[in-house]
C-alpha cells in the first residue's frame, strides 16, 4: 500500500504584505456566483466537473471587502490553472465518476449540462456472487450439458472426453486470467469484452473481434433455441411434430423441417419479448438459473442413488444390436397368450405379421437372440471399464454392444428403422467443436461491469470461480456418466433405446422430467439472454463509429433500446435456425468465440510484453506466457474442431480489419497495437543504424519540398503525384515545407499548414510523413529540413523540389538563390536531387499512358540514378505501358559501335528492359569546346579592342547568348582556360537594350561597356547547352518524360544567375523534364 500525505499550506502573510509585494490575485472561478460563507465550497463548471473554489482560509479583511483570494499558495501556477486543474479538483472528479450502463454513450463523451443536472446516475451495487459468479454459471451451463455430453462420453470414451473437457476449460481459464488482467487495468465501462479488446488492441482489432463476438452471441441464441425445440419435440410434446416421414431413412429431414418451423416461431416470440421489455428477461434470469442448478443437482443425486438402487431402464438387444424401444411392447420374439405361443410385435416387425414361419423373416432376426440388458447399471456396476475408450462411428452405423454374442448375417434394409443408428459421422475433432460452446459464457461478468460495485475485484474472482466450478462439474459428469450408464445408451443421442427418454434424464432423481423441464427452461432463458445481449453489443460497436456501414444500428428507441440491432440479430439468428442442426451450429459458434478469446489473450500478452506505462492491473496472477499459451490453444482448437470454419472465421475477421483500416474512423485509444508498432519501429530503426544500406537495397527515400501559397494551400500538388508514382507505396516519403516567421507567433499557422499538406497527401495517396518548420528565412528552413528530417537509419537520401518558375520576371532574386542554395546543400549532404520541370504537365494518378517513351539522356555517370528511376516509375500503372529508351553522349575519339555493344551488355546485366538507339548520338561536345576556345584565343590575340567587342556581340547573336554558369560538375572544368580578365560581365539582351537607351546620356558608361569582354567559359558552356538541347529536342520531342543529368552549380557564387539561364536553355522545348543529380554513391548493381 503506497504511503501518501496531504499537506495543507497555510498563508500567514497579511494583506499589507501582499500590497508591498504588489501581488494582484486573479480570480479563475466562474463569474456570477455568490458565496455566503467562508468555508470550502465546491462549484460546477457547467460540464459536470466539480471545481473547488477555495481550499484555504480567507483573511477577514478580504472577506469584508468581498475579495476573492483564489489559491493564494498556488500563485506560481496561477496562469495555468485554467488548463491544468488542481489535484483536489481532479480527485473529486475521479471519485464522482460512475460507469455508464451498457448501450449508452461512450464514457469519453460528455453529457449535456441539462442531462447531467436532471439525471442522477444510480450507484452500482452488485457484488461478486450476484454480479459475476451466478451470471457466468448460467451462461456456461447450457444446452450441451443436457443434450450432448452423454453422447460425447459414449463416442469419445471417458479418457478422450476428459481430454476434450480439459482442453476447452483450460482455454477458457487462461482467457479468463488474461481478461481479468485487462479488466482490472483501469475502469471498464459497460461493453465488456468488446470494450476491453478494442481499447487494448485498437479499433481495427476491436471492431473485427467485436463483430466476431457479436456473431458468436447471435449464433448462440440460435443454438439455444434449437436445443429448446429439440427438447420440446423429442421429449416434451412429440405429437407436436408437423412433418412426419413415411420412410424410416428419411426421418432426419422431417425432423429438421420441424426444427426450422418451430425454431422460427420461437425466435419471433423471443424477439418480441426482448423488444417489449428487457426488464422481464432480467427478472426471469434467476428462475432460469434455478432450473439449471436443480437439474445438475438431480443428476448428481441420481448418480449416487444408482450405486444402490439403479433406475429401471431396460434395453432390448437383438444379437449385439440395439433396438428402438418404442416400436414394440415386449422385448421377445414370441409371447404366450393362454396356452398358445403367439408372435410378438417385434416378430411382426421383422417377419410377415401373424406367421410364425421363419422362412419369411429377416435373416439376422432369425439367427440372433433377443436379450434385455440394464440401461443404467449404476455406479458400482463396473461399466466404467467398457466406457473408458472411444467408439467413433460412421453415419448410419448401428449401435452394437461389444460383449454380446452375435451371428453376423445380412439383414434387409427394410428393417433398418428398428435399430438405433448413428445420425452423423463422429470423430474427436467434431466432438471438440460441439462441446466448446458449453465452456463459453465467461464474459458474462465483464459484460455487467457497469452494474458492479467493484468491478476490478469482482470480475477476476467471480469469473475464475465460475470456470473452476463448471470445469469440476463437467469433469465429474463425464466420469459419472461413464460409470453409471451403458455404452450403447450413451451413444444413443436421442434416447431411442430407452423409450425416447432424455439420456441424462434416465440417470436423474427423482424423475427424468426434472431434467427435461429444467433443461428446457434453462435453454429458453439462455436464448433470451443471448438475444438481449447481442443487439446491445452491436449498438456499442455502432456508436463507436469505427465501422461506417453499421452506424444505423447505433439508433434505437427513445429509451436506448437497440431496435435496428435487434432486427439484424434476429435475421442472423434465423440463418442459424435454418441450419436446424444443433451439431452443425455449435462449431460455427465455437469459431467466433475462439476468435474473440484469441484476441483477449493477444491483448494481454502484447500489453505485458510492451510494459506500457499504463499497464498496471490490480490482478497480479497473470503472465505473458500464459496468454500466449491461451492464444495457441485457441488457434489449435479452431483448427481441431473445423479447419474450414476456422479459415472462414479468420477471413471474416481479416476483411473487417482491413475495412476498418481503410474506411473506418480514426480513433486514438492508446491501444497496444500502436505501442507494438512503436516497439517494432524502434527495433527496426536500431537495426538500420548499423550501417548504410547495400546498393541492392537502395531505393529513393524522398524528402519532397513543397511550397505553400498565402492561404496555406499546396502550390504544386503534382509534386506529390510524382512522388506517389515513383514510390508506389514503398520506402520513406517525408513531405516538408517552410513557413517564414517566428515559431511562437506562427505555431497555429504551422499546424494549419501541416493539416493542409496531410489532406493533399491523402488525396494524392502519398503514404508518408509531414514536417513543417518555421524559420526566419526560407533558405534556413530548407537547410534544417535537409539536415534533420528522418530518424536514425530511416532518413531521406533524395530531395525532390520544384523549379522556381518566373524567376526571370521576379524582381526578388531570393527565389532562384534559394533554389541554387538547396542544390548546393543536397550536394554537400551527399543526397540525390530530382527537379521535375513543368511539373503541372505531369500526369495525374488517374491518367494512363498507353504508349510513348521515357527517354534517359545518360551524359555522365552519376551512380545509376538515371537507370533506376524509369524502372521504378514503370511499376506504377500510369507509366507501365511506356517504353524506356537510353541515349548516351559519345565523343569523337570514342568507338561508337563498341560503346553501343557495351551499353547493351550493361542493360542486360542490370535486368532492365530498354531500347538503345542504333545510332548513338555522336555529339562532339569536347571537340567543339576546344575549337571554340582556340578560335577565341586566336582572335583575341589578333583583333583590336573594338573588334573584340564586335566579335562578342556576334557570338551572342549567333547562339542566343544569355547568362549562364558551369556545365555538369565542377570537376569537368579541365579544358584549356582562357586568360583571366580583370572585368567579367555577362551579356544579355535586356542589358544591351538598356545600355543603348542610356548611351547618349552616359558616354562614360558606354565606353566602360564597350571595354568589357565576355567570359570565355560562359561562351563555351552556352555553346554546349544549345547543342545538347538541339539533340535532345530532336530525338525526344515526343517523349512522355525526359530524364537527364543535372549540372552542378558553379563553385563561385557570382555565376549563379548564369547557372539558372543555362538550365533554362538546356531544357527548352521539352514538355516534361526530370533533372537528376546523384548523391555520390552507386544505387544500382549488376550483381545478385
Amino acid at each position: 500500500m503506497p504511503h501518501f500525505t496531504v499537506v495543507p499550506v497555510r498563508d500567514q502573510a497579511q494583506s499589507s504584505y501582499d500590497s508591498l509585494e504588489g501581488i494582484n490575485w486573479v480570480d479563475y472561478r466562474d463569474t456570477g456566483q455568490e458565496h455566503h460563507d467562508h468555508q470550502d465550497t465546491v462549484s460546477s463548471d457547467g460540464h459536470g466537473n466539480h471545481k473547488e473554489d477555495s481550499p484555504f482560509l480567507k483573511s477577514a479583511d478580504a472577506a469584508s471587502k468581498n475579495y476573492d483570494f483564489y489559491d493564494r499558495n498556488l500563485a506560481l501556477f496561477e496562469e495555468e490553472l485554467d488548463i491544468r486543474p488542481k489535484v483536489s479538483s481532479l480527485l473529486s472528479r475521479l471519485v464522482n465518476y460512475t460507469n455508464i450502463t451498457q448501450g449508452a454513450k461512450e464514457h469519453e463523451e460528455e453529457e449535456s449540462t441539462e442531462a447531467s443536472r436532471s439525471k442522477t446516475p444510480k450507484s452500482p451495487n452488485m457484488g461478486t456472487l450476484m454480479g459475476v459468479y451466478l451470471p457466468c454459471l448460467q451462461n456456461i451451463f447450457g444446452v450441451i450439458l443436457f443434450l450432448r455430453l452423454t453422447w460425447i462420453v459414449g463416442m469419445a470414451g471417458i479418457m478422450q472426453s476428459l481430454l476434450i473437457v480439459l482442453m476447452c476449460c483450460s482455454c477458457t481459464m487462461l482467457t479468463a486470467i488474461s481478461m481479468s488482467a485487462i479488466a482490472t487495468n483501469g475502469v471498464v465501462p459497460a461493453g465488456g469484452a468488446y470494450f476491453m479488446i478494442s481499447r487494448s488492441l485498437g479499433p481495427e482489432f476491436g471492431g473485427a473481434v467485436g463483430l466476431c463476438f457479436y456473431l458468436g452471441t447471435t449464433f448462440a441464441s440460435a443454438m439455444y433455441i434449437l436445443g429448446a425445440i429439440e427438447i420440446f419435440l423429442k421429449y416434451l410434446v412429440p405429437q407436436a411434430a408437423i412433418f412426419h416421414s413415411t420412410d424410416p431413412l428419411g426421418s432426419d429431414s422431417a425432423m429438421l423441417n420441424n426444427m426450422r418451423v418451430y425454431g422460427s416461431i420461437c425466435l419471433t416470440l423471443m424477439a418480441v419479448v426482448v423488444f417489449v421489455g428487457v426488464k422481464y428477461v432480467n427478472k426471469l434470469a434467476s428462475l432460469f438459473l434455478t432450473c439449471v442448478i436443480i437439474s445438475i443437482v438431480s443428476i448428481y443425486a441420481g448418480a449416487f442413488k444408482s450405486m444402490t438402487h439403479p433406475p429401471e431402464f431396460p434395453i432390448c438387444m437383438l444379437g449385439n444390436r440395439t433396438l428402438v424401444r418404442d416400436r414394440f411392447d415386449v422385448c421377445a420374439k414370441t409371447v404366450i397368450e393362454g396356452n398358445h405361443t403367439m408372435p410378438s410385435q417385434l416378430w411382426d416387425r421383422f417377419c410377415l405379421p401373424g406367421n410364425l414361419s421363419s422362412t419369411q423373416c429377416d435373416d439376422y432376426f432369425i439367427q440372433n437372440n433377443v436379450t434385455e440388458i440394464q440401461g443404467i447399471p449404476g455406479l458400482g456396476s463396473g461399466i466404467i471399464r467398457e466406457n473408458m475408450w472411444s467408439n467413433y462411428l460412421p453415419k448410419g452405423e448401428i449401435l452394437e454392444k461389444a460383449g454380446l454374442q452375435s451371428v453376423d448375417a445380412h439383414g434387409t434394409m427394410d428393417n433398418f428403422g428398428m435399430y438405433v443408428s448413428a445420425d452423423i459421422a463422429t470423430s474427436f475433432t467434431l466432438l471438440v467443436g460441439i462441446f466448446f460452446p458449453s465452456a463459453t459464457g465467461i464474459m458474462a461478468g465483464s459484460n455487467r461491469s457497469g452494474d458492479l460495485r467493484d468491478a476490478q475485484k469482482s470480475i477476476p474472482v467471480g469469473t475464475i470461480l465460475a470456470i473452476t466450478t463448471t470445469s469440476l462439474v463437467y469433469l465429474s459428469s463425464v466420469i459419472l456418466f461413464g460409470s453409471c450408464i451403458e455404452g450403447v445408451v450413451l451413444r444413443d443421442k436421442f434416447g431411442d433405446a430407452v423409450r425416447k427418454n432424455l439420456v441424462v434424464g434416465t440417470l436423474s432423481w427423482p424423475s427424468p422430467w426434472v431434467i427435461v423441464i429444467g433443461s428446457f427452461f434453462s435453454t429458453v432463458g439462455a436464448g433470451l439472454q443471448s438475444l438481449t445481449g447481442a443487439p446491445r453489443l452491436l449498438q456499442a460497436i455502432a456508436k463507436d463509429n469505427i465501422i461506417p456501414f453499421l452506424r444505423v444500428f447505433g439508433h434505437g428507441k427513445s429509451n436506448g433500446e437497440p431496435t435496428w440491432a435487434l432486427l439484424l440479430t434476429g435475421l442472423i439468428a434465423e440463418l442459424g435456425i435454418l441450419i436446424a442442426s444443433l451439431d452443425m451450429v455449435a462449431p460455427i459458434l465455437s469459431m467466433f468465440f475462439l476468435m474473440c478469446y484469441l484476441f483477449v489473450n493477444l491483448a494481454c500478452a502484447v500489453q505485458t510484453l510492451l510494459r506500457t506505462p499504463n499497464w498496471r492491473p490490480r490482478f497480479k496472477y497473470y503472465h505473458w506466457a500464459l496468454s500466449f499459451l491461451g492464444m495457441s490453444m485457441c488457434v489449435a482448437l479452431m483448427f481441431i474442431s473445423s479447419w474450414y470454419y476456422a479459415i472462414v472465421a479468420m477471413g471474416i475477421a481479416g476483411m473487417i480489419y482491413k475495412y476498418i483500416e481503410y474506411q473506418g474512423a480514426e480513433k486514438e485509444w492508446g491501444d497496444g497495437i500502436r505501442g507494438l508498432s512503436l516497439s517494432a519501429a524502434r527495433y527496426a530503426l536500431l537495426r538500420l543504424e548499423v550501417g548504410p544500406p547495400h546498393t541492392k537495397n537502395w531505393r529513393p527515400q524522398l524528402l519532397v519540398l513543397l511550397k505553400l501559397d498565402e492561404d496555406l494551400h499546396v502550390k504544386y500538388p503534382r509534386l506529390l503525384t510524382f512522388a506517389s508514382q515513383l514510390k508506389a507505396g514503398k520506402g520513406l516519403t517525408i513531405v516538408g515545407s517552410v513557413i517564414q516567421g517566428n515559431f511562437l507567433d506562427s505555431y497555429g499557422e504551422m499546424q494549419a499548414a501541416e493539416q493542409a499538406i496531410k489532406n493533399m497527401m491523402e488525396i494524392e495517396r502519398v503514404k508518408g510523413f509531414c514536417q513543417v518548420v518555421v524559420a526566419s528565412k526560407v533558405r534556413e528552413g530548407i537547410v534544417h529540413l535537409i539536415q534533420s528530417c528522418g530518424l536514425g537509419g530511416m532518413k531521406h537520401n533524395t530531395v525532390v523540389m520544384g523549379w522556381p518558375y518566373g524567376w526571370r520576371q521576379s524582381e526578388d532574386p531570393r527565389a532562384w538563390k534559394t533554389f541554387i542554395n538547396t542544390v548546393r546543400c543536397t550536394t554537400a549532404a551527399h543526397l540525390a536531387l530530382m527537379v521535375p520541370k513543368n511539373v503541372s504537365f505531369y500526369p495525374s494518378n488517374h491518367e494512363r499512358f498507353t504508349d510513348g517513351n521515357i527517354d534517359v539522356w545518360w551524359i555522365v555517370h552519376d551512380g545509376g540514378m538515371l537507370m533506376l528511376l524509369p524502372f521504378l516509375l514503370k511499376q506504377h500503372k500510369v507509366w507501365r505501358k511506356c517504353k524506356m529508351r537510353i541515349f548516351t553522349v559519345a565523343q569523337m575519339d570514342d568507338n561508337s559501335i563498341q560503346m553501343k555493344k557495351d551499353l547493351a551488355t550493361f542493360l542486360y546485366q542490370l535486368r532492365i528492359e530498354a531500347e538503345h538507339d542504333s545510332d548513338i548520338s555522336a555529339y562532339t561536345y569536347e571537340r567543339t569546346l576546344m575549337m571554340e576556345q582556340r578560335s577565341q584565343m586566336l582572335r583575341q590575340m589578333r583583333l583590336s579592342s573594338a573588334e573584340r567587342q564586335r566579335e562578342a556581340q556576334l557570338v551572342k547573336d549567333r547562339h542566343s547568348l544569355v547568362r549562364m554558369g558551369s556545365l555538369y560538375s565542377d570537376e569537368e572544368e579541365e579544358v584549356v582556360e582562357a586568360p583571366p580578365e580583370k572585368i567579367q560581365m555577362t551579356w544579355t539582351k535586356e542589358k544591351c537594350e538598356a545600355e543603348r537607351r542610356n548611351r547618349n546620356n552616359a558616354p562614360e558608361n558606354f565606353r566602360e561597356l564597350m571595354s568589357l569582354k565576355p567570359d570565355q567559359s560562359n561562351v563555351r558552356r552556352m555553346h554546349t547547352a544549345v547543342k545538347l538541347n538541339e539533340v535532345i529536342v530532336n530525338r525526344s520531342h515526343d517523349a512522355r518524360l525526359v530524364l537527364l543529368n543535372m549540372p552542378g552549380p558553379p563553385r563561385n557564387t557570382d555565376g549563379d544567375e548564369n547557372y539558372m539561364e543555362f538550365l533554362e536553355v538546356l531544357t527548352e522545348g521539352l514538355e516534361r523534364v526530370l533533372l537528376v543529380r546523384g548523391g555520390g554513391r552507386e544505387v544500382i548493381t549488376i550483381y545478385s
